[in-house]
């Protein structure tokens, strides 16, 4: 697959622009949820990514090809993102009537702005972005971090404050250097560890099979990723097209995981950029980062409001909310777990 290095979704779109936000928040409100006009009972539905579709979606995919939308009397379009969309203003225009966050920080920052919209579900369970060493220098824990030279792409740089902020590290015990978005650095020494997004693979590929990774959620800021997020509006007077966007797409993750090679090839099928071989190698790790104990427990999409608070608190303490932290409780809404609770797949 020749995917995006998605760093730089992690970080530019998490420092969103502020003109796009005053838009959204000055048109929200406006009404969604048009019929079809090849059937009345059939409820359009626009979901807006944050970037081109790729294997974070694949669940979403298979949907869709799988006719699990239609089941629910729904004629959902997915509209793609890229490097000059926006992800937020045709959520909150009634041009799309739902999205997806690469991560959540970017909700908790346009909450932040002023936009009424709030996560309602999650696709990851963790944040795929993590840090990669090598046996030489290896980095395990954030600890391992001190007195080694890290490289990470400028517009990441607030994740790694805040990672060590959360583990009362000084940032000067060690070395930071910026660096792009491909993994020449470590193997040619230049840095002791590169950052990267771990659903990758051809692009970690060229550390080598004794590379070593620490995940996000490993270092003690929690991040959830590929997050389904709608206006306060359609939250409230919406709920049900809502809650059968999401069952059908939880179901299309369900299928995901006992068909993993016939999703994969599904997506690749209705998406030929996608790489057949690159796609099928990665399609274990997007898996485990979809499904874990909490799924297990309460099905795909779930999410802890508490994890979301702690991010809210350690983004505050770095800065990066300029008009002052969001209240937790706008940020996010249970009501369409609740309402799909009996459909989405426990899976753990």
């Amino acid at each position: 697959m020749k995917q995006r290095e998605k760093n730089t979704n992690l970080d530019r779109r998490t420092v969103l622009k502020g003109g796009a936000y005053a838009l959204a928040a000055a048109t929200a409100g406006i009404g969604i949820f048009t019929p079809n006009n090849s059937n009345a009972d059939t409820a359009k539905v626009v979901i807006k990514y944050d970037w081109l579709m790729s294997n974070g979606q694949i669940g979403d995919i298979v949907a869709a090809t799988q006719g699990l939308f239609q089941a629910e009397g729904l004629d959902v379009e997915f509209s793609p993102g890229g490097p000059n969309s926006a992800t937020v203003p045709p959520v909150v225009t009634g041009q799309a009537q739902a999205g997806q966050f690469s991560d959540s920080a970017q909700l908790l920052l346009a909450r932040a702005s002023g936009v009424p919209i709030k996560i309602f579900a999650c696709g990851f369970r963790m944040a795929p972005f993590a840090f990669y060493s090598v046996p030489k220098a290896p980095i395990r824990t954030v600890h391992d971090m001190v007195g080694k030279r890290i490289g990470i792409q400028p517009t990441a740089r607030y994740v790694l404050d805040a990672i060590l902020l959360k583990n009362n590290i000084d940032p000067s015990s060690l070395t930071i250097t910026n660096i792009g978005f491909d993994m020449t650095p470590l193997t040619t020494g230049q840095v002791d560890a590169v950052t990267g997004w771990i659903t990758n693979t051809q692009a970690l590929s060229v550390i080598g099979p004794d590379r070593i990774d620490l995940m996000m959620k490993d270092t003690g800021l929690p991040s959830y990723a590929n997050v389904y997020f709608a206006t306060d509006d359609a939250l409230q007077n919406h709920s049900d097209t809502l809650a059968k966007t999401l069952r059908a797409i939880a179901k299309g993750w369900a299928w995901t995981y006992e068909h993993p090679e016939e999703a994969v090839k599904l997506a690749v099928k209705a998406y030929p950029q996608l790489d057949l071989v690159v796609e099928l190698k990665t399609a274990p790790r997007i898996l485990s980062l979809s499904f874990d104990a909490m799924t297990g427990k309460d099905g795909w999409g779930a999410f802890d409001p508490a994890a979301i608070g702690e991010q809210i608190s350690v983004y505050d303490k770095i800065g990066q909310f300029k008009s002052g932290a969001p209240k937790l409780e706008d940020c996010y809404s249970t009501e369409i777990l609740e309402m799909t609770a009996a459909d989405r797949p426990k899976i753990g």
